[in-house]
């Protein structure tokens, strides 16, 4: 009996540990899984917001997505800050801890910003000595600055102009004084008006819809989408000829980087459904920018475009941008986004250590370029600073892909990473030949993020006629963005009159000559 009740527990055992095993398993399981999803999770927060995000823990990555909508200045903005807080390390972690980031203390006004002074005088208690009962004396003042702003104000303005008539000669009629040139004659609104309708839109990703429902708000008037759409269109038809001649400027040059971006069309065939449009973008580092409108993103944009340049082009690898330009043409590569692949690799599979060793070596090669820029070099003691460090640096990151290609699978994010940097290899190496060559073309992306941030809220161009002067407003807003100029003053400087002047009076009113 005894023996038969310790055959029954036996079993009784065995099955519990075949459960508790079973149900350790799928406990090893289920977390396998929840790692993968929150690895796919923050390779989606990272693709969406940019870059700039990669450096973010996942919690603050979770706290972006919580604001309604968020620009790469602010994600940017982010990663600048402390890490959100986490448990007291132990005793020899805090040892071995380096040292924080100093608090860069409280930041100034910008000092070009107006200032409106405002004095507060003492209480009369306090303009009455408490020890003898005299009058005291103003001696100076305890000064503070904050920074302040006055709501927008809308207004009527009431243009009167002279008329005149000679009494005794009659029969030469009235005259009257000229009519100041304006953006667009005959309009409700002022130049001003229509400036700050543009700047919204493709500055602060306002869509138009909005802007008419604000404008109503503040001031009881009820002015249409279409007609708002109307203002934009005649200010991108004005710059269409600026943006040529900005085009002639950048071939002109010796360096051009270049990327391209989907944009949605609206079709008016009937079916209702938009069509993939491109927006293909040149520039140069330190110089302006020029948009092109293509409805596709065939090889024949950029072989229009460039025509027979005869300098420096980079790009990433899209093979569209391969055989246009002149004979001349040197194409070059962009690091950064062979470093992306491999960073990709490894949150995929965080045990590729591999992957990781060619990010920190490439992290070392772009830190060459990085104390150039802090010690404010010019592109001959770059070029110098570059011929002494990043051979070795390129050979150690080119034995390191060349083993990953060997022993990871094609089709793994490894091995596309790999064969990605190997095929394009003498083109992301260009740099060590031309010193004004830059390592990524990270630029011409950034410049990409404000229509990426814009699409999302005006939804598409409203027709193919409508892409080339679209294209043409954002190659001077974007433009004046990157030369620091002030983009209602410039748009206020140029456009009223313009229709009227002659094409050979342009080279000196694009954003790069405004800026000179």
């Amino acid at each position: 009996m005894d023996a038969e009740i310790l055959e029954q527990l036996k079993q009784k055992l065995d099955s519990t540990e075949r459960q508790l095993g079973t149900a350790e398993k799928r406990l090893q399981f289920v977390e396998l899984k929840i790692q993968l999803l929150e690895e796919r999770l923050r390779q989606m927060l990272i693709k969406k917001y940019g870059a700039s995000s990669e450096k973010l823990p996942s919690a603050q990555l979770e706290l972006l997505e919580l604001e309604p909508g968020v620009s790469s200045d602010e994600v940017q903005a982010e990663g600048e800050r402390e890490p959100l807080s986490s448990p007291p390390a132990a005793p020899e972690e805090e040892a071995n801890r380096k040292p924080g980031r100093k608090h860069p203390g409280r930041q100034s006004l910008p000092a070009h910003l107006p200032r409106v002074a405002k004095i507060v005088a003492c209480t009369p208690e306090q303009c009455v000595c408490g020890g003898c009962g005299a009058q005291t004396t103003l001696i100076g003042y305890e000064e503070s600055e904050q920074l302040d702003v006055e709501p927008m104000k809308y207004f009527v303005r009431v243009t009167r102009r002279e008329k005149r008539a000679c009494k005794r000669c009659e029969e030469r009629g009235v005259e009257a004084a000229p009519l100041p040139e304006r953006i667009i004659e005959k309009s409700l609104v002022s130049d001003k008006v229509v400036i700050d309708t543009i700047v919204a839109k493709y500055c602060d990703s306002l869509p138009l819809y909005r802007q008419s429902a604000i404008l109503k708000r503040d001031t009881g008037l009820d002015i249409s989408r279409s007609t708002m759409d109307g203002w934009v269109m005649r200010v991108g038809e004005l710059l269409m000829p600026i943006a040529g001649v900005m085009r002639k400027e950048l071939l002109a040059g010796s360096y051009i980087q270049a990327d391209e971006t989907p944009v949605d069309v609206q079709m008016h065939d009937g079916r209702g459904q938009n069509h993939q449009a491109y927006l293909w973008q040149y520039g140069t580092p330190g110089g302006g920018v020029v948009f092109d409108f293509r409805m596709g993103r065939e090889r024949e944009g950029p072989k229009q475009f460039l025509e027979k340049f005869d300098g420096i082009l980079q790009t990433d690898g899209y093979v569209a941008y391969d055989h246009i330009g002149g004979p001349k043409m040197v194409h070059a590569c962009c690091l950064a986004h062979s470093r992306r692949k491999f960073v990709e690799a490894f949150k995929l599979n965080p045990k590729d250590l591999a992957s990781t060793r060619i990010v920190k070596l490439m992290d070392d090669l772009f830190a060459i370029d990085a104390k150039a820029r802090t010690e404010n070099l010019d592109h001959t003691a770059r070029h110098q600073m570059r011929l002494e460090k990043a051979p070795a640096l390129l050979a150690d990151i080119r034995t390191e892909v060349l083993a990953i290609q060997n022993d990871a699978l094609p089709k793994s994010a490894a091995g596309k990473a790999a064969n990605y940097t190997l095929a394009l290899w003498n083109k992301l190496t260009r740099f060590l030949e031309y010193p004004e060559l830059e390592l990524s073309n990270n630029l011409a992306e950034n410049s990409m993020r404000p229509i990426a941030v814009g699409r999302r809220n005006w939804i598409h161009v409203g027709s193919a006629q409508a892409g080339p002067k679209v294209a043409a407003i954002l190659s001077v807003v974007e433009s004046c963005r990157r030369l620091s100029l002030p983009i209602r003053g410039y748009l206020a400087q140029v456009l009223p009159g313009l229709a009227n002047l002659s094409v050979k009076r342009l080279d000196n009113l694009t954003p790069t000559a405004s800026a000179a």
